[in-house]
């Protein structure tokens, strides 16, 4: 059986020579089990036709943005979350450009834009673009959003230079994908994750929140399951569409949040609590609007369950993470949290500064465990959760092979 088997690939041919290779690509992606359809950019119309990938896929190429007909079949939106994966071979300098700085004025940038899965881009072009600053500077920016970057090669180009540039051979970028999809590390690993933040109601319209977008919990959700884990997201409010290929549940309440975590925990192999849970919520809740009567209101607050720390004491505890955002002497307070709550590691982050914590785009966290620590610097959420995920596996395999040898 193929790792690529019923995966459903979107492959993306913007405007340059190689998007002959393309074809063959495509081919070789069927014939490895996947389900195809291809974006083409307008350049990229210009080197091979439109008729060419259809013959050959058996299917209609999406080429424009607002067409009637094609928006009638499967809108842009639609197409986006159709695919498990996306693949943009050859992806030209001027489409890395558009990319990096956001634009959407095609189709395929669209799709880029708006897509959760996934993105892969094969680089293609003359070896002085390549080299030029300000491709290195966007090839930089992307992967910092979690772009991955297959290639360039070196060699012969088109143009008759020598050099970096050009874009991988068909079949080193479908072994690359099948590579991709092929099973993780984490196999048969289920982890079970919180995100967002909770909210406590005061009365029917109004709750005590905090600023936690969601972003790190749920890139951290991605990242577990494209290492191959079998992950269930629990989630407060945010603003984010759900990951596809998980388990997906919405809570409010920090005390929802509890029942959820508590009747699945004892069944994961992995806990990573990553939600900003209220510690406290009010005693009671007013049954009506309360009213602008007097100049102060006072709420008592009653304490929340701790769900990280009920965890951890479970009789047969999942290898449980925790997160600690802190304002001020961030190591030792995290490190006083992984001791008190008996977890087997934790990610301490600072919050209420300019840069990085729970609204911006960039985080940075210091990792620590009974005898090590690690610090991993500022950078895109996405990429962070990504070698964060890599630190999980790596010391859960660690206990569970010191477990099985005992």
């Amino acid at each position: 059986m193929s790792s690529l088997d019923n995966k459903k690939i979107l492959l993306g041919v913007t405007g340059g020579i190689a998007a002959y290779k393309s074809a063959v690509l495509l081919r070789a992606l069927q014939a490895a089990g996947a389900e195809v359809r291809v974006v083409m950019t307008s350049a990229a119309q210009a080197f091979v036709t439109p008729l060419t990938f259809q013959a050959l896929s058996g299917h209609p190429v999406y080429t424009e943005l607002l067409d009637p007909g094609q928006e009638a079949s499967m809108d842009h939106i639609s197409l986006a979350r159709w695919a498990d994966f996306i693949l943009v071979a050859p992806a030209t300098a001027d489409f890395i450009a558009r990319v990096a700085n956001g634009h959407a004025n095609d189709l395929l940038s669209t799709l880029c834009l708006a897509a959760t899965v996934p993105i892969a881009l094969a680089p293609a072009m003359n070896q002085g673009m390549w080299l030029n600053v300000a491709t290195q500077g966007n090839i930089e920016t992307i992967s910092g959003y979690g772009y991955q970057l297959w290639g360039p090669d070196e060699g012969d180009q088109a143009c008759g230079e020598t050099g970096p540039g050009r874009m991988l051979e068909p079949e080193a970028l479908l072994a690359k994908v099948m590579d991709f999809f092929a099973p993780g590390p984490l196999q048969d690993v289920s982890v079970l994750l919180t995100a967002g933040g909770t909210q406590e109601p005061i009365d029917p319209v109004r709750f005590v929140g905090n600023r936690s977008s969601g972003r790190m919990g749920y890139a951290l959700v991605e990242a577990m399951r494209d290492l191959g884990a079998e992950v269930t997201l629990i989630s407060g409010p945010v603003s984010l569409l759900p990951p596809t290929g998980i388990e997906f549940h919405s809570i409010q309440t920090a005390q929802e949040m509890y029942a959820e975590v508590m009747a699945r925990a004892s069944d994961c192999n992995i806990f990573v609590a990553v939600a900003a849970v209220a510690d406290y919520r009010p005693g009671e809740v007013a049954k009506e609007k309360i009213k602008k009567r007097n100049d102060s209101l006072s709420l008592e607050m009653v304490r929340n369950p701790d769900i990280l720390a009920d965890v951890s004491a479970l009789d047969d505890a999942p290898f449980t993470v925790g997160f600690a955002a802190e304002t001020e002497q961030v190591e030792a307070y995290a490190e006083a949290k992984r001791l008190a709550k008996g977890v087997d590691m934790i990610a301490a982050n600072q919050v209420g500064t300019s840069e990085g914590g729970f609204e911006s785009d960039r985080n940075a966290l210091t990792l620590l465990w009974e005898g090590g620590r690690e610090s991993l610097p500022m950078m895109n959420k996405s990429q962070l959760a990504r070698q964060l995920a890599d630190r999980i596996k790596t010391h859960y395999l660690k206990v569970e092979n010191a477990r099985n040898e005992n």
